[in-house]
């Protein structure tokens, strides 16, 4: 049986948290090295610059029509928030990153077979609110979040972040970076939200 939040609904002018796991939860990420590898991947296909492989041929460029809000990285599973702008956009960037992430991956540490758990999971968003709330949970995952490298969290804070982070969607809903960021320490009364997302999580 499917899962039910393996992405159905490919809407324009959408926003979606993007999740995957490694395959029976292995590790996907061992070294800085590998966090670093995927990363580049964002800037490949949603820098403004373009970027080209081994023979020169440009790799699909998707500035524009994806933005990545919110990311984090851990060792066995990530966490995206995507901004959709064009129908099919957010499938191509996820299929061109996790692709090519488990060709690196496979070759690096002499693997074969499937890296991830499922291609990746979507949920739409279709609220501020909960758009809020999940940027708050993606930032929250690692235990250290503050000082965390493979998360969004110090781009958001110190305003500094690649050209393939967009922040200011987010950032629009508050009065500043300071709210936004005293926003995401603010533990009270988000059990609740927290539950909801981990159920949806786990399905």
């Amino acid at each position: 049986m499917p899962s039910r939040n393996v992405i159905k609904i490919d809407i324009p002018n959408s926003y979606y948290h993007v999740y995957a796991r490694g395959a029976s939860r292995k590790t996907i990420f061992i070294e800085d090295e590998d966090f670093d590898y995927f990363l580049g991947l964002f800037h490949r296909y949603l820098s403004h610059e373009e970027a080209t492989n081994s023979v020169g041929l440009p790799y699909e460029k998707l500035y524009g029509v994806v933005e990545l809000l919110a990311y984090c990285l851990m060792g066995n599973h990530f966490h995206l928030l995507i901004y959709q702008k064009e129908e099919g956009a957010m499938p191509r960037f996820m299929r061109g990153v996790m692709t090519s992430y488990s060709r690196y991956f496979n070759k690096k540490y002499d693997q074969s077979g499937s890296l991830f758990e499922t291609r990746y999971k979507a949920s739409r968003i279709s609220s501020d609110e909960y758009l809020m709330h999940i940027s708050r949970y993606i930032h929250l995952n690692p235990d250290d979040w503050k000082k965390y490298p493979y998360s969004s969290v110090r781009s958001y804070q110190d305003g500094d972040g690649p050209d393939w982070l967009n922040d200011k969607r987010m950032l629009e809903l508050f009065s500043s970076r300071k709210s936004y960021m005293d926003f995401i320490e603010d533990y009270k009364n988000i059990r609740d939200v927290y539950e909801t997302i981990k159920h949806e999580l786990a399905n």
